[in-house]
């Protein structure tokens, strides 16, 4: 049963917000938007002023990045789903830059034949800064 005081859900991500949890609305911007993209095979789901690392893109710092592939748009009540993208929609954000992940260790085996292969790989990922989303 609802109590008429009970504390509001955000809308985009589902979060009971309490009087000190402005800090979640901050963090992505206060908008109601948000966007599903594809990026490097990948899918993210994003907002405005949202940060995100995605597969390395080859762009230069600084640089802005139009994002083409946009799979959902998401606002309040009003949705647009792609078939598979919207058409003219588009997530346009800036490159902060290139980083690289964690190391990931390969390690090869083969039993009885005294054959070990270790090997470690660290993937190169971009940063970038969600700006805005465009509908079509």
């Amino acid at each position: 049963m609802a109590h008429s005081d009970a504390p509001p859900i955000h809308p985009v991500f589902g979060l009971t917000l309490m009087s000190g949890d402005a800090r979640i609305l901050c963090l992505y911007g206060g908008d109601n938007i948000y966007a599903i993209i594809e990026v490097g095979g990948k899918q993210y789901k994003v907002a405005p002023k949202q940060t995100i690392e995605v597969e390395r893109l080859n762009v230069p710092e600084g640089d802005k990045v139009e994002l083409e592939r946009v799979l959902f748009i998401g606002e309040d009540d009003n949705t647009l789903v792609g078939n598979p993208t919207i058409k003219g929609a588009r997530v346009t954000a800036t490159s902060l830059g290139e980083a690289r992940g964690d190391k990931t260790i390969v390690f090869k085996y083969k039993p009885k034949r005294r054959y070990r292969n270790k090997r470690g790989h660290r993937q190169i990922h971009t940063r970038i800064l969600i700006d805005e989303i465009v509908r079509s």
